[in-house]
């Protein structure tokens, strides 16, 4: 029987994540779940040193994670990035890792049009002029309808994203790596998107290839009424470049929800000295029925692992 352990809870309670981990396995497995993240490296691995499967969402799986794991055969990461799996070590095993791509797909693209919102509505600073009871005239807000709104990276988030800013009226243009017909979106080379856009929304994975595509000189294309919204991956933005452009007014706001490393930030963290700036801990997957929605894609790996059919591969 297949040792199958969670190192970390999946963002519903641990009975309900049974009940759907069962739903596909049957029983099928020896499975050990646990309901909170381990607090040291030490830990995590005393926790999956004899498992043949292991399931984790935001904990990283490094070499000396995996060197400890002689069974390892199969990783589950029950997120959509896995920059935080040492893939190219995964590979060398023969350790095959699949992904739940597609789970906060409406989760991420309402997170955009939330922070989107909020910058053009001065709804933070509205609520906040509202509690101290102050008598301030807030400045004039401003419509999506009419706005040129770009989209950095097709994928399926991407193109939610396209679609929802269709429909409040904006015209949408994107860049992606490879042209890709989507309906109501006009492709356009990096540098017009930037320069053109009112809002510029990056839906882009962490590599190499896009590690700080967006710095200072990228920056410095768009137009100082312009607004960042950064729900894709940290590294994607040089943020200390995005602090000072920020500050200097080069643009005119920014929504972000991932960063150089996981929240907690530090106190000293630039992007905490940047002025119209809208933070979020990196939640743009965590809704209800995102965390819902990857427990069943989890489900659906561990059965087509166990079946020699996996499925959302990343590695094999």
């Amino acid at each position: 029987m297949k040792k199958i352990v969670f190192v970390e809870p999946l963002g519903i309670e641990n009975k309900e994540l049974k009940a759907v981990i069962d739903s596909y396995l049957h029983g099928g497995a020896d499975i050990t779940y646990y309901d909170r993240v381990a607090e040291s490296k030490k830990e995590l691995i005393a926790r999956c040193t004899s498992a043949e499967v292991i399931v984790t969402a935001q904990v990283p799986i490094d070499k000396e994670v995996i060197d400890n794991c002689p069974d390892l055969r199969y990783i589950c990461v029950a997120f959509t990035g896995t920059d935080h799996i040492d893939k190219e070590y995964c590979r060398q095993r023969g350790i095959t890792v699949s992904n739940c791509k597609g789970y906060s797909t409406s989760a991420v693209a309402d997170l955009v049009f939330a922070l989107v919102l909020n910058i053009l509505r001065n709804v933070n600073e509205c609520d906040r002029t509202i509690r101290e009871g102050s008598n301030k005239k807030m400045p004039a807000g401003e419509e999506l309808e009419g706005k040129t709104f770009g989209i950095i990276g097709l994928g399926e988030i991407g193109c939610r994203v396209a679609r929802i800013a269709n429909a409040f009226g904006c015209k949408v243009i994107a860049y992606n790596r490879h042209h890709k017909k989507v309906e109501n979106v006009t492709q356009v080379e990096l540098n017009t998107l930037l320069k053109e856009s009112d809002i510029v929304s990056l839906h882009v994975p962490a590599n190499e290839q896009t590690r700080h595509m967006i710095g200072k000189e990228q920056l410095e294309l768009m137009k100082s009424s312009a607004v960042l919204i950064n729900c894709a991956r940290g590294a994607v933005v040089d943020n200390v470049a995005l602090t000072e452009a920020l500050n200097k007014g080069i643009i005119a706001g920014a929504g972000v929800d991932v960063f150089d490393y996981e929240p907690p930030l530090k106190k000293d963290y630039c992007l905490l000295q940047g002025k119209n700036c809208i933070l979020t801990p990196h939640i743009g997957f965590a809704t209800k029925q995102a965390f819902i929605k990857r427990a069943h894609i989890v489900g659906e790996n561990l059965l087509g692992y166990i079946h020699n059919k996996p499925i959302n591969i990343v590695i094999e």
